[in-house]
């Protein structure tokens, strides 16, 4: 049976013996009144075993065949098993099913599968303190409701379960490079991290770095070959379980210790931290199987400082002065003379901000100017410049204004015949009226008021 159903047997168990109500019951379970009466009245007529689910011991219906289960182990033993090096993954091995034998299975349950025959097994553990640390950060409310959300950078080494960590405010540079120095100073530099697929640590090289045959290095990547620690990258969370368990720990017993002692700061947490994984480590850890110790010694402090720094490229100007994120540095002669300009120079910071200029490994004295400030030009008034181009405007004969040439053309014509219409009539002895007054024998023709030609008008 489950918890939950132990929990329940529990309960009523408690509500036939008269110790509870069936209210309170019902409050205890989470559980509405009515249920809470069904469940009363299963543990009355079948006892304890009627709280059980009813689909447990049944096989599931989304369930494999037992013929599939039994047909895919012996194909994996007979093919895709062998020693460690020659044997086959879970997802390989479900890739190769699906193509050679027309089996398929998910990884996952394959996976499954294969644990419980024991053909598969989780990564052992590396032998020697200092082979191998997982390193990971973990974001969480740490401090509850009493102070602000952090990240816990957590080092966890794959042999011992040795840990070690320290809070910040996020998964920086600066926070890899404070978790790695506490770990050297306590124990030695490892050989190598195992990290996940993050820009803080490591990164995808780009099409012009592969051309090249560049392999890309993040700062971070960068002092760690510095110190000679190799980082390998986990391509999934159960690839590093260790810390991502670790990690669960410190969510539990972490968060409540620091809130029993009123912590809601990174300060105050980072100092707790000393006490908290001392004590931690003495009751959990455990002896490697190799009791040689792989950590190599801790270089000294003004070493470490000198590595665990921002490294960065750039060129000097014509005038001496190097720009780096938006600071001048104005570059003093060494030995009564300059460093040559347009030539290329390294830029370190630390995590105080600390700035030194480095050329061909000789420290440049420096000293940081402001500014130039741009010239800014002085605001001009709009001036209003008049349209002096004459507008254009169309002819009386446009299509757009009048009508089209031919049907003028043709207008005029038909009006000039019915005036040749009209004068004939006229001549031939019609009757004369005010518009038309016959003229006197050997005088001219009286002028008509009406025009010969009229305009036609638009439309």
């Amino acid at each position: 049976m489950s918890e939950k159903e132990l929990r329940r047997v529990e309960v009523m168990a408690r509500v036939g013996s008269g110790e509870l109500q069936l209210g309170d019951a019902a409050v205890l379970l989470q559980v509405s009144y009515r249920q809470a009466k069904r469940l009363a009245r299963r543990y009355r007529e079948g006892g304890p075993a009627a709280l059980r689910h009813g689909s447990a011991g049944r096989f599931s219906n989304r369930g494999k065949p037992p013929q599939l289960h039994q047909q895919v182990l012996a194909l994996v033993r007979e093919k895709y098993s062998g020693s460690v090096e020659e044997r086959f993954g879970p997802t390989l091995a479900a890739e190769h099913l699906g193509e050679e034998d027309g089996l398929r299975v998910h990884p996952e349950t394959l996976r499954r599968w294969m644990l419980e025959a024991g053909l598969w097994g989780r990564r052992e553990r590396k032998e020697h303190f200092g082979e191998l640390v997982q390193l990971d950060g973990s974001f969480h409310p740490w401090f509850e409701r009493r102070g602000p959300r952090g990240c816990l950078m957590n080092m966890v080494d794959d042999a011992t379960g040795v840990a070690h960590a320290w809070i910040g405010e996020g998964e920086t540079i600066w926070a890899a490079v404070h978790v790695l120095r506490g770990w050297m100073e306590n124990f030695g530099v490892p050989v190598a991290l195992y990290t996940d697929w993050k820009n803080v640590y490591k990164v995808q090289p780009t099409a012009q770095q592969e051309l090249r045959g560049e392999a890309p290095q993040t700062q971070f990547g960068r002092m760690c070959a510095q110190l000679g620690i190799a980082i390998i990258t986990a391509n999934s969370p159960q690839a590093k379980g260790r810390v991502e368990r670790k990690n669960g720990v410190h969510q539990d017993r972490f968060i409540k210790k620091m809130r029993r002692k009123g912590i809601a700061s990174y300060a105050a947490a980072n100092v707790y931290l000393e006490e908290y994984l001392l004590g931690l480590n003495q009751r959990f850890a455990r002896v490697p199987a190799n009791p040689r110790n792989y950590h190599r010694t801790t270089p000294s402090g003004a070493e470490l400082d000198a590595v665990l720094r921002l490294q960065t490229k750039r060129s000097i100007s014509n005038d001496w002065v190097v720009r780096y994120h938006g600071r001048c540095l104005q570059l003093l002669p060494t030995h009564r003379r300059y460093a040559p300009r347009k030539q290329a120079v390294l830029v370190y910071e630390s995590e105080a901000g600390q700035l030194q200029v480095h050329y061909r490994g000789e420290l440049i004295a420096h000293q940081e100017i402001a500014a130039p400030r741009r010239k800014e030009k002085p605001a001009r008034s709009p001036i209003h410049v008049p349209y002096s181009r004459p507008r254009y405007r169309h002819g009386p004969e446009h299509p757009y204004k009048r009508r089209t040439n031919d049907q003028i053309k043709r207008q005029r014509l038909l009006l000039l015949k019915q005036a040749v219409a009209a004068r004939a009539v006229v001549g031939a002895g019609a009757a004369p009226d005010r518009a038309a007054v016959p003229a006197a024998p050997g005088s001219a023709p009286a002028p008509t008021t009406e025009p010969l030609f009229s305009t036609p008008t638009r439309g």
